[in-house]
């Protein structure tokens, strides 16, 4: 708990756990990243260029399958920690299985790609759900460091996130690579397996790093501990009508069922965030491969380098909207209104694809199109992702925080899963297909965004306290 470990000595003030937990995550993001860089990409190059040979409408199948099933894994995840190993241990476990299940991908086999994706679904539920859990341990629910300190925690993510597309993206796509993997006497076309191994060494690093300061996560990594019920007596209810102690206490006090009630408003529209968000990894990545002339001052670079762009925007801006929300402090949006704020942003950057789709009809278009779209999508990141950890961390039950903040993940993956089915539809030799695509999930998100506006005032009440 908060009160059992250092309140400061980590990254700008904040408790020193926060060191421990950013760099772990950092590097179980790289993985996570770098072979998401590459899996549709992978799935839709032809057998002969080392891919699966699969269509657009089976890649978007698995992607979003693939996706859902990284985040669903966290409901037994956070279950898990809640009740048996407590989150150190789930994470520590979890980031084992998934450096297993990324050198698994290495192998050139069908068998190995769908046998090394299972082991990362189940290591991430462990992983994932639990990290997070922890940070918010770090801070009293009053502390006025938790928004800033979930922001610099997202940093590390994007730290990872950046870092992976570079390097995985590299060994599966340039022909440098390619060429020096024939001088040594191998098929050019493994290289997609490299990119993937990559991806594991980068969780490994994590790992080791998550051993070396396993102390510093004394007190805040432990299973919560139920308190022992008082000893029954034949008591009746007290005049309040509170029940006496012969009688079962609620599951939920009242305060708890609305403040869950406010949470389950806000996973609705976080779940419609990530269906068009995730499109990063799949429609925009395969627009970015077929229909954007992915060339720098006439320098060619792998089209899965833009899946760097959007964290290396949030490397940039993250320590912007911590700093915002301090200097705000009490006149800061409300966590629904940021919400909303975010939902805005992605439908602006999502409205930046229908001329792009359309120009496209001519030819490859330029790389500023999709330049512009990550950064203003970005914009709405920040306002919703690590604000709604934050806020999942202060309206989530004490003893059942893990499996609350899972919650958060299981929207995420509907998400992801609808995104899969929505880039199914995307045909990147078709202009106007690809813009009636993305003008819909432009109007879609505006209007959710209107929505939420004016939904704000009544989920602030049931949030009670919680800012």
């Amino acid at each position: 708990m908060a009160e059992d470990i250092q309140l400061s000595g980590g990254i700008g003030g904040h408790p020193k756990g926060l060191n421990v937990l950013f760099f772990t995550e950092m590097w179980e993001r790289f993985s996570y990243y770098g072979m998401r860089a590459l899996l549709t990409l992978f799935m839709i190059e032809t057998v002969q260029n080392g891919g699966l040979g699969f269509t657009m409408e089976q890649a978007g199948e698995i992607y979003g399958s693939y996706t859902m099933w990284v985040y669903l894994s966290s409901m037994p995840g956070g279950l898990i920690a809640d009740k048996l190993i407590g989150p150190r241990k789930a994470i520590l476990i979890g980031g084992i299985i998934i450096a297993l299940g990324h050198f698994t991908m290495a192998m050139p086999s069908l068998a190995a790609f769908y046998g090394g994706m299972i082991l990362i679904v189940l290591g991430t539920g462990l992983l994932k759900p639990n990290i997070s859990t922890m940070v918010g341990r770090l801070y009293s629910a009053s502390d006025p460091r938790r928004d800033a300190g979930f922001s610099i925690f997202y940093m590390g993510i994007n730290i990872g996130a950046t870092l992976s597309p570079l390097v995985c993206g590299y060994l599966a796509q340039s022909p440098d690579f390619k060429a020096l993997l024939v001088k040594m006497g191998m098929h050019a076309q493994s290289s997609w397996h490299f990119g993937f191994a990559a991806a594991g060494v980068g969780m490994c690093i994590g790992l080791l790093h998550l051993l070396a300061q396993y102390k510093v996560l004394d007190g805040v990594g432990e299973r919560v501990k139920q308190q022992p019920e008082e000893p029954k007596t034949d008591s009746e209810p007290t005049p309040s009508g509170n029940p006496g102690p012969n009688e079962k206490k609620p599951f939920f006090t009242g305060d708890e069922w609305r403040k869950l009630a406010a949470l389950g408003i806000l996973l609705l529209f976080n779940t419609l965030f990530w269906a068009v968000y995730e499109q990063g990894g799949s429609s925009l990545n395969v627009f970015a491969e077929k229909n954007t002339a992915t060339t720098l001052f006439g320098w060619p670079f792998p089209s899965s380098w833009l899946q760097g762009l959007q964290p290396i925007y949030v490397i940039a801006l993250a320590p912007v909207f911590s700093w915002l929300w301090i200097k705000l402090s009490a006149r800061q949006p409300s966590s629904p209104a940021k919400f909303a704020l975010g939902l805005l942003f992605l439908s602006l950057g999502i409205l930046v694809m229908v001329p792009a789709a359309l120009m496209s009809a001519g030819g490859k278009v330029s790389v500023l199109f999709l330049v512009s779209v990550y950064f203003v999508e970005t914009l709405g990141e920040l306002c919703l992702s690590p604000v709604g950890l934050s806020t999942v961390t202060k309206l989530a039950p004490r003893r059942f925080q893990s499996l609350t903040m899972a919650a958060w993940f299981v929207s995420n993956a509907i998400g992801n899963k609808v995104a899969g089915e929505l880039s199914k539809h995307f045909e990147s030799d078709v202009p106007t297909t690809m813009a009636y695509l993305f003008g819909g999930m432009a109007a879609a998100t505006f209007v959710a965004a209107m929505l939420l506006f004016a939904l704000t005032p009544k989920i602030k009440r049931l949030m009670g306290s919680v800012k």
